[in-house]
């Protein structure tokens, strides 16, 4: 006589989506202490209210959170993109020089720009993914040869706004019923790769990697290629945020992007990805862009000095990872106590 094993319970929905929940939860905290921000600063100065103030706010996010939904994508595989800035600071003075001295239409910028960002994407990709050397050390190793690289073609000289065409200019500057093109645009963008994100099998991908790389790689899932892809899509949205970046200021010089791998990595991990890999959201991300912004905008306005932006957002940033680790071991424990009942079972 045969003894039937019974099998543990499958996983509940909601059990399933518990990263989906806390991903929300946070998103939504974000967005309401943006609003209390906002409307505290409001209190204290009217202007900071006015339409041009908000469209300063938007124009300022964008392209931390351009740069952002690339860095979330390398981020939940348990990586980092240190690299971000001088790739977009380098894909800009390209564009502005050809502008200048080759006259290029004006929608070729935008194709060169990303063009320039995806072939240090792919190198980043490579070297990481197939070579397995870590990303902390590619991609730090990669901003100082981009920065020196662009250091020398720049050679001392800036780009000035009489040699960048009023069409891409307008890119930068215009805006539609009120809201910055250049935020729609990043708008747009990270739409969509929030959906791929949540929807396409092979972004889901990134989160399984980043949760526990080698289960990832005993389901079968080809860890190197999403890696390898991820790193590819940073560094193209990094050209293209170096384009805009040109639409944006008209000028160019070899400090362009100087500082916002930093500001990058912070925006995104407040925004509720976390540090070590696994969850997290492209639209936590853009928003927390937006909180930033928000802040040293405040302050600003309330004529604080701008130290205080950079310690709260160190503040910020330091709270976020204490938060994603304690959330971490908490599921963990939860984890081992649903295995022993299942064995116990």
């Amino acid at each position: 006589m045969t003894t039937a094993v019974q099998q543990p319970p499958a996983p509940t929905p909601a059990a399933e989506s518990r990263w989906l929940v806390a991903a929300r939860s946070r998103e939504l905290g974000i967005a309401a202490l943006i609003v209390l921000v906002f409307l505290v600063t409001t209190a204290y100065n009217h202007d900071f209210a006015r339409p041009h103030s908000i469209q300063q706010l938007l124009t300022g996010a964008s392209l931390i959170a351009l740069l952002g939904v690339g860095e979330t994508m390398v981020i939940v595989t348990r990586n980092v993109d240190l690299s971000v800035g001088s790739t977009l600071g380098l894909s800009a003075y390209v564009v502005g020089d050809l502008f200048k001295h080759q006259h290029i239409p004006v929608w070729s910028g935008f194709v060169i720009g990303v063009l320039v960002g995806l072939l240090i994407g792919t190198v980043n990709g490579f070297v990481i993914a197939v070579l397995r050397v870590p990303s902390l050390v590619v991609t730090l190793a990669m901003l100082y040869v981009v920065r020196g690289i662009d250091s020398l073609i720049v050679n001392g000289q800036t780009i000035d706004p009489d040699a960048i065409p009023n069409a891409f200019t307008a890119v930068g500057y215009k805006d539609v019923l009120g809201i910055p093109w250049l935020a729609v645009i990043v708008a747009l963008i990270v739409a969509f790769f929030g959906y791929a994100m949540r929807s396409f099998r092979s972004n889901r991908d990134l989160y399984a990697i980043g949760s526990n790389p080698a289960a990832a790689e005993l389901a079968g899932i080809p860890a190197g290629r999403r890696v390898f892809t991820a790193f590819v899509i940073s560094g193209l949205l990094s050209g293209l945020a170096g384009a805009l970046f040109l639409s944006l200021h008209a000028q160019i010089d070899n400090s362009g992007g100087s500082g916002y791998e930093l500001n990058v990595v912070a925006a995104v991990v407040v925004g509720g990805v976390a540090i070590f890999g696994g969850s997290g959201t492209v639209v936590g991300a853009a928003l927390g862009a937006v909180l930033l912004n928000t802040i040293d905008q405040a302050l600003v306005a309330s004529r604080i000095s701008s130290f205080w932006s950079e310690a709260i957002a160190g503040g910020l940033l330091i709270a976020a990872i204490a938060a994603d680790r304690a959330l971490s071991l908490r599921t963990a424990r939860s984890l081992r106590r649903r295995e022993g009942a299942h064995r116990e079972l």
